[in-house]
């Protein structure tokens, strides 16, 4: 052992060393037999499909969000799912952002209805699945927080609106999902796996976002434990993942703010190992970027952490 270096220090390096070798052959194995979907926000003039297909793959993309289509424009349904077939980019989500828990009935049937239509879209193109969160309480924003938003009532409510919507769809090739959230169930992954147990159906998934579940200090300091966990439980059920960081504020109150993709706290490496062993036919979706060169920088930086451990995406 050099003199410089304690024992202390020396198996602390030595410990990291061995995780990052063992980081690097589970990538590894898993990239031999699939390549991470990558994917962000893109758009054209005048929406072509072809054109918006050839695009995503032009920024290094192979999955999209759906682009805006009115479900009975049958003609523009056909020619995406054509394009998007023929240039290899898969349809990640439908997202359909909406209160589905409005403390308003007209208005939580109106958002059901627009929940139902949006998972009847991702059917219809084949998208890997239609989003929502499962709604809020509040009565001063649409996603904010609420004491009620973790209770039994909320539980309850959100397990009969998401078999209401499915039931009405009946889809067979996508899937429903609730994306986590800080603040209102889904908020840790015992609590998909519930809900993925109690509405008990078929195409009922998981949408997963690591950060959105980042709401204490040590989820802050423990968010590769967390990553893990999420894949580790949820693997077989996610059918699509925000990919974004996080970083702490300072203040006399704890603040997190999401950031680009490294200039925050998660640990991408870990994050992709997890992805590629556990769902690598999930797409990786990035988002909550102010412009194309924020998502591209977002992009060059998984792609490069990728490549460290052995990943591809193209």
């Amino acid at each position: 052992m050099p003199p410089s270096l304690d024992r202390r220090s020396f198996l602390a390096a030595a410990g990291a060393t061995a995780a990052a070798a063992a980081l690097s052959r589970a990538a590894h194995a898993a990239s031999t037999t699939a390549r991470i979907r990558l994917g962000a926000p893109v758009s054209v003039p005048g929406n072509d499909p072809d054109a918006l297909a050839r695009a995503h793959r032009a920024k290094g993309y192979r999955a999209g969000y759906c682009p805006d289509i009115r479900l009975d424009d049958r003609e523009r349904l056909r020619a995406t799912v054509e394009a998007f077939a023929r240039h290899d980019v898969v349809i990640a989500e439908v997202g359909r952002w909406v209160n589905l828990l409005d403390p308003d009935p007209e208005a939580r049937r109106k958002n059901v209805s627009t929940v139902t239509e949006g998972l009847a879209l991702a059917e219809a193109v084949g998208a890997r699945c239609c989003v929502d969160i499962a709604g809020s309480f509040s009565t001063t924003s649409w996603f904010g927080p609420h004491p009620d938003n973790l209770s039994e009532r909320f539980f309850d409510g959100a397990v009969e609106n998401a078999r209401k919507i499915l039931d009405a769809v009946k889809p067979t090739r996508t899937a429903f999902c609730y994306e986590m959230m800080a603040w209102s169930l889904p908020d840790s992954p015992d609590a998909c796996l519930r809900l993925l147990k109690a509405v008990d159906r078929k195409a009922f998934a998981v949408h997963l976002d690591p950060c959105n579940l980042v709401n204490s200090p040590e989820r802050y300091y423990r968010s590769s434990d967390l990553v893990r966990e999420c894949y580790a439980k949820l693997g077989p059920h996610i059918a699509s993942v925000h990919a974004k960081d996080l970083t702490w504020d300072v203040a006399m109150a704890v603040h997190f703010r999401e950031v680009r993709i490294g200039l925050g706290s998660i640990d991408y490496a870990v994050l992709l190992a997890e992805h590629a062993r556990h769902a690598p036919d999930a797409p990786l979706m990035l988002e909550h970027l102010p412009n194309e060169a924020e998502y591209d920088a977002a992009r060059d930086r998984v792609v490069a952490v990728g490549s460290t451990i052995g990943l591809r995406f193209e």
